[in-house]
C-alpha cells in the first residue's frame, strides 16, 4: 500500500507565496518521476510541475518563473514553491508519484488527496 499525504495549501493575497510537500510512505520499491497537478472548478486537471528520478523538470508555461519543484529521495518527498501566485492559480492541487512495481517494472501511478490552494485578489 502506498500512500501520499500533502500539506501546505491555505488562503494567499495575490502576490504570496507558499510551499507545498508530500510525503511518499508505504511499499515502495522506488519511486520514478514526481510531480504536481491542480484542479480548478469547471476545469479539467493539468500538470503544474514533474521532476523525473533523474531530476528533469517540467513546468505548465504559466507558472514558469514562478514555481519551483524539488525532490528528496531519501525522504520520499516532493515540494512545491508557488512565489508571486495569483487568482487564477486558485485549485485543488494534487502530488503524483509514478512507482516502480517490485519486480522493477514501470510503473503504477498514486495520487494525494489534495490540497486547496486559494489566492486572493
Amino acid at each position: 500500500q502506498v500512500q501520499l499525504v500533502e500539506s501546505g495549501g491555505g488562503l494567499v493575497q495575490a502576490g504570496g507565496s507558499l510551499r507545498l510537500s508530500c510525503t511518499i510512505s508505504g511499499s515502495i520499491f522506488a519511486i520514478n518521476a514526481m510531480g504536481w497537478y491542480r484542479q480548478a472548478p469547471g476545469k479539467e486537471r493539468e500538470l503544474v510541475a514533474r521532476i523525473s528520478s533523474g531530476g528533469v523538470i517540467n513546468y505548465v508555461d504559466s507558472v514558469m518563473g514562478r514555481f519551483i519543484i524539488s525532490r528528496d529521495n531519501a525522504k520520499n518527498t516532493v515540494a512545491l514553491e508557488m512565489n508571486s501566485l495569483k487568482p487564477e492559480d486558485t485549485a485543488v492541487y494534487y502530488c503524483k508519484a509514478d512507482v516502480y512495481y517490485s519486480g522493477g517494472w514501470c510503473c503504477r501511478g498514486y495520487w494525494g488527496q489534495g490540497t486547496q490552494v486559494t489566492v486572493s485578489s
